[in-house]
């Protein structure tokens, strides 16, 4: 019996997959269903809950500042992953030219995206500080204001200022992966078009763009989840405030459920964050789609 499942590739590739699934399961199946069944509970920190239905999601419709904190996910997921695809776009194309110390603008480039998550946001707390902000000094030595802005004390400031150092943080990811995904493409083809008198600008649109369609739905996806479920940047920056502007449906439910002791809410508003996921997960879907119909495969 163990003979043939040795010589069984598709056996074989099972039990080498045994490990991972069992890692999947234990460290992510396992907490993900957990989470669905607190969010139909009334549980909290120190006290089993029961079971109360749909009840939390029918708080939580009628909750203004958990409609705020959806507002404010997709308004920051939606600008932030817009800006950080235009300049991490630009950025490859510039890297992949032939650049002098081009392998060292690359290596620089990554730093944003190693240094840690909690270091960056101190920077930029820093950064945004209301009294001490190295923007607001610039500012005011050059004339153009007379008092320095407030950066994370007013709403919609703090709104773009979150947005700002997610760009900053987000941008090597994306500039790394189409950069990649650029050198896949093979040169004679860009020189085929050139031949026949096409510009630069339709080069770019016509061969350069359509062959990166697949990597920019993939690394798009990617950029579109690690924003939308962003924590540890706001919670650092502003912890949600000021009056809640900035909460995000992560930070919301981290407050509601420890600082709060509110464990069957704070997961009702996690578990409402799937459908937001699972449109990034299809988008991502339909671009490898494309990719097989490029290739001419059903």
């Amino acid at each position: 019996m163990f003979g043939r499942i040795a010589e069984s590739r598709n056996w074989l590739g099972v039990l080498f997959m045994l490990p991972a699934a069992a890692f999947l399961i234990f460290f992510l199946t396992y907490p993900l269903g957990l989470g669905v069944w607190l969010g139909f509970t009334d549980t909290k920190i120190g006290r089993p809950g029961m079971f109360v239905g749909l009840e939390n999601y029918r708080w939580l419709f009628d909750d203004p500042v958990f409609w705020l904190a959806v507002f404010n996910t997709l308004f920051y997921t939606v600008f932030a992953s817009i800006a950080k695809f235009g300049l991490g776009l630009w950025l490859a194309l510039l890297l992949n030219r032939h650049l002098p110390f081009k392998n060292f603008f690359r290596a620089i480039i990554l730093l944003p995206w190693v240094v840690p998550t909690v270091l960056s946001a101190m920077a930029f707390w820093w950064i945004f500080d209301s009294q001490f902000s190295i923007i607001s000094w610039m500012l005011m030595n050059l004339g153009i204001i007379d008092r320095p802005i407030n950066f994370l004390g007013d709403p919609w400031n703090a709104r773009w200022s979150v947005i700002a150092a997610n760009i900053w943080r987000g941008i090597p990811f994306v500039a790394i992966s189409l950069l990649a995904g650029l050198q896949t493409i093979p040169q004679s083809l860009n020189e085929a078009a050139a031949i026949d008198g096409a510009t630069p600008w339709q080069r770019f649109t016509k061969v350069t763009l359509p062959l990166l369609t697949p990597i920019i739905a993939v690394v798009m996806t990617f950029s579109v989840l690690f924003t939308l479920t962003d924590f540890q940047l706001i919670y650092v920056l502003t912890r949600g405030g000021p009056v809640n502007a900035t909460h995000l449906m992560a930070t919301l439910s981290f407050q509601r459920a420890i600082p709060g002791g509110q464990l069957g809410e704070g997961a009702a508003i996690a578990v409402a964050m799937i459908p937001f996921l699972l449109a990034a997960i299809l988008f991502s879907f339909f671009g490898l789609q494309r990719r097989k119909w490029q290739q001419g495969n059903d």
